[in-house]
């Protein structure tokens, strides 16, 4: 990891699988992948109760050859810890284990609902359609009146660290380090505009601008707002990351800094020139400021066709880019490769996950992955992932023959 981190040949190619929300597992594939290798049988958690993410314990990490480990916060999207778990069952009669606080309602429709901090006072924030496999965001958007915008109300999540999310990192951080592997933090705050976060899951009422699609006309009818509302997020960032590395130091590789995507299949959300306008000198602060303090390399998430986009995140400071979505427009990954590859760490695009992954044959997802890991791996700057997570209902057989196939690639 480490030698392909530096652009550095390494011995094989390494391979990450569950460190970030945006690199993992769906909890049911979990739960068929540990059936497959033997492994001891036991209910797997919920560590994302919105993508229903499961665990990757270190004996499946070992089967699966995955060479790294995620630092996660003690607290979910949803305002609740991961913590106190309790059995659950899944729409297919499966049994899993969520937090504690994972408390729930069902509509009218069968549809499930998910309630900020698990409350089930406060209105449902998050829905899972009925035979559903994930949650998406309930948009509770207020009226807005525009004389009365205060940027201070998209910052109601943001606040200083506290002593208990420290000690949660610490810990975690000690236990992932001890493991040998790859060390990924995932601290949050740092997402500028991300819109998985836009409306306040975790918040009972959400203040301010919560509406996707208001959100993204923002970006061009109200950019005083979203500088201020960016520059107060950047301010709390920073302040949460110094004490952060004081804790966690040397005991972390990778920092995950942002899952704001900018690309769509064909297009982008965004010009280069609003990208540059808005997002780049708050994203340029950060990375500068971990790289000055820290030895971490920063990580940036971005579906779609971002190829444009490229030369900003390399001169915002970015040292990773994910997912590396392939099947987008002018993101053909040896091309990819040999104009951007001395500069990022190409972290994914080893097998599409929209459609050869779950729908290919064994075969197909074989040879996609071994043309993928050829293109990207000369050199290192290349960690095996797949194009985002792997979602529900994929094939276990393609599974392994994704992993099989690093094998020989490898």
């Amino acid at each position: 990891m480490l030698d392909a981190l530096a652009h550095r040949q390494p011995d094989r190619i390494p391979v990450d699988f569950g460190s970030t929300p945006v690199s993992g597992i769906h909890v049911s594939c979990v739960v068929a992948l540990r059936d497959y290798f033997g492994l001891e049988r036991k209910l797997v958690k919920v560590i994302d109760p919105c993508q229903f993410l499961g665990e990757i314990e270190e004996d499946l990490q070992d089967a699966m050859g995955i060479d790294t480990v995620g630092v996660r916060k003690r607290m979910t999207r949803v305002g609740f810890p991961a913590e106190r778990w309790k059995p659950y069952r899944m729409y297919d009669g499966a049994e899993v284990l969520v937090p504690g606080d994972f408390n729930v309602t069902i509509d009218t429709n069968g549809d499930t609902l998910l309630h900020p901090r698990g409350d089930r006072r406060f209105p449902p924030s998050a829905r899972m359609p009925k035979d559903g496999y994930f949650f998406d965001a309930i948009i509770r958007q207020q009226p807005i009146d525009e004389d009365r915008l205060d940027p201070a109300d998209n910052l109601e999540e943001y606040g200083p660290i506290s002593p208990e999310e420290l000690d949660h990192l610490e810990r975690e951080a000690r236990r992932a380090a001890a493991g040998g592997r790859c060390v990924v933090g995932n601290f949050g705050g740092t997402a500028f505009g991300d819109i998985a976060l836009v409306p306040g899951i975790d918040l009972p009422y959400p203040k301010g601008i919560r509406d996707t699609a208001e959100w993204y006309m923002s970006t061009r009818s109200r950019r005083d707002y979203v500088h201020a509302v960016f520059a107060g997020q950047c301010r709390i960032a920073l302040a949460n990351l110094e004490r952060i590395a004081a804790r966690l130091g040397d005991l972390i590789d990778v920092a995950v800094i942002c899952g704001t995507d900018f690309g769509t299949q064909t297009s982008s959300f965004c010009s280069v020139a609003t990208f540059r306008e808005l997002w780049l000198p708050y994203y340029r602060e950060v990375n500068h400021w971990v790289h000055r303090h820290t030895g971490w390399k920063t990580f940036k998430h971005s579906c779609g066709a971002v190829e444009k986009f490229l030369p900003s995140f390399i001169e915002a400071g970015f040292d990773i880019l994910n997912p590396v979505q392939c099947s987008a427009t002018g993101m053909d990954a040896e091309v990819l490769k040999q104009k951007y590859g001395r500069d990022l760490v190409f972290w994914g695009g080893g097998v599409d996950t929209q459609q050869v992954l779950p729908f290919g044959t064994p075969e197909q997802v074989r040879e996609q992955v071994l043309r993928r890991c050829e293109a990207f791996s000369a050199g290192g700057g290349f960690v095996f992932n797949t194009i985002h997570n792997v979602q529900a209902r994929t094939p276990v057989e393609n599974i392994i023959a994704m992993i099989r196939a690093l094998g020989v690639a490898s």
